[in-house]
């Protein structure tokens, strides 16, 4: 697959599954989204980024995939867990991921990767590099079968342990 292959073209080609593990507490903190949540704690799901995931998101599931997206979060959770706690029903769940809550503390004995990534059908990473303010600055893919094998066996380790969204509650 060529580097210049985009995250669309991934999820579009991807036949049986597409699995996120997000590990940081906190994401492009500057999102219009975020920023007017943490004003008064509205949810906008609406805007167009928004409905363009959703869309993908459920073609893609409607071709038989699964979207699966685990979290490792810290508790007590942070401003921006807490706004993407909030809008996962709407975002995510109803556009048909799967998504599972990790707490930290429950994570120490998972050897993880250093990164955020996206697994395609167990084959094919796009590794996710933000800044440590957490804005994102570039992706990386890799198909090395030991760097695979190593977040093919993160996710599922963090997966299983993981609380789904519809049971989990932040402490």
């Amino acid at each position: 697959m060529a580097l210049e292959t985009t995250f669309e073209e991934l999820f579009r080609s991807a036949m049986r599954s597409a699995a996120h593990l997000e590990m940081r507490d906190g994401y492009m903190l500057d999102d219009p989204s975020f920023v007017a949540w943490k004003k008064d704690h509205s949810i906008i799901v609406d805007d167009a980024e928004s409905q363009w995931w959703r869309d993908l998101v459920r073609s893609t599931t409607a071709r038989g995939v699964h979207v699966r997206r685990a979290r490792i979060i810290s508790e007590p959770l942070s401003d921006y867990t807490r706004f993407e706690y909030e809008i996962t029903e709407q975002h995510n769940i109803a556009a048909g991921e799967q998504v599972r809550w990790l707490p930290r503390r429950g994570a120490s004995d998972i050897a993880l990767p250093g990164n955020d990534f996206w697994l395609f059908d167990g084959e094919l990473l796009m590794v996710n590099h933000f800044t440590g303010n957490g804005d994102w600055t570039d992706t990386e893919i890799i198909t090395e079968p030991a760097v695979v094998e190593l977040c093919t066996t993160a996710f599922a380790a963090v997966w299983e342990r993981a609380t789904p969204h519809s049971d989990y509650r932040p402490g």
